[in-house]
């Protein structure tokens, strides 16, 4: 294994075994800490061989909690396949993980919330620079009232949309040099989608509740391992455990604390269900993220929950971490 230049960080990508070590260093503190860490600089790069996924963002919509929204990004090697969500500070972090853009296969919402979305524009308008030529898949949720990832895109960057400048990105008139693709994904009942793979990855989906917010899970089977980016949801329908089955990770909003009550659990699920879930599911590793004011700094609390149900590794995310498979 040789070590290799991030594409545009001016430093190099710690190899393998040297964040392993870093893990075991700082592993609670990054478990513990209620805001982010000065620790999480050992393992804001991923190695240059394997699959990784990299958290951009950690945080919700909140704007007192020094994180990101919750973004991530998956690679193969040394090159970023996949892109999960695009909210606040994800084009950000996505420079500083030293990504390319025509590296993308794929971009995917869960579901379509400032929070998760509102970036969208400026990766567009971003990638202009990066030489792509190939069609950039986009991928979100869509349900009969007329809520759809086609419906956001127009009112975004089409003509008649916040950033009409942008249209041209939607055609292959683009002045980019590539076009967006936008794929709209059934978010109602219970059937999963699976209709799109390249030579480096398949992406499989399936409808979540989240509060009546047409809301996608993601499996994402790439270089022999999975993936699944289940995000926010009530767990009404349960369908996760089984679309999770045998994931090498799991990855879920910790937006809740075990004793939440109302609204909120109507839209995500309190740590001892995720645990449950996870258990279910025998999913390798369990990630959470979009951590809240209402979660920070009851990492025990919710790791007691957790665990009570679930025994393999529990990663409360931090922003730029980055996890091998």
């Amino acid at each position: 294994m040789t070590n290799s230049t991030p594409h545009s960080a001016g430093r190099r990508r710690p190899i393998r075994s040297l964040i392993a070590f870093a893990r075991t260093l700082v592993a609670f503190a990054l478990t513990t800490c209620a805001l982010p860490c000065a620790a999480v600089e050992l393992l804001s790069y991923c190695g240059d061989e394997g699959v990784w996924l990299q958290i951009l963002g950690s945080g919700g919509p909140e704007l007192t909690d020094q994180r990101g929204a919750a973004s991530y990004l998956v690679w193969v090697n040394e090159n970023v396949r996949l892109m999960v969500n695009v909210g606040p500070g994800s084009t950000l972090r996505f420079d500083e993980a030293g990504a390319r853009f025509e590296d993308l296969d794929a971009v995917v919402f869960t579901h379509l919330r400032p929070h998760t979305s509102s970036d969208f524009a400026s990766l567009v308008e971003g990638g202009a620079d990066s030489g792509r030529e190939r069609l950039l898949p986009v991928f979100g949720p869509a349900d009969p009232n007329g809520d759809s990832m086609t419906a956001f895109a127009q009112r975004m960057i089409g003509e008649d949309g916040l950033y009409p400048q942008l249209a041209g990105y939607l055609t292959f008139r683009s002045p980019g040099g590539y076009k967006v693709s936008v794929r709209d994904v059934a978010a109602i009942g219970n059937r999963r989608w699976a209709q799109y793979g390249t030579e480096n990855i398949a992406l499989a989906a399936v409808p979540v509740h989240h509060g009546g917010l047409p809301t996608l899970a993601w499996r994402v089977k790439v270089g022999g391992f999975t993936l699944v980016f289940a995000g926010g949801f009530s767990n009404r329908k349960d369908v996760i455990a089984d679309f999770a089955k045998d994931a090498n990770a799991l990855i879920v909003h910790h937006a809740i604390q075990e004793d939440a009550r109302g609204d909120a659990r109507q839209r995500f699920a309190i740590p001892s269900q995720i645990g449950r879930i996870a258990a279910r599911a025998g999913a390798r590793m369990l990630v959470l993220g979009h951590r809240t004011s209402r979660t920070l700094g009851r990492e025990r609390a919710s790791r007691t929950a957790i665990e009570a149900h679930y025994d393999g590794a529990l990663v409360f995310g931090n922003e730029l971490e980055c996890w091998g498979l």
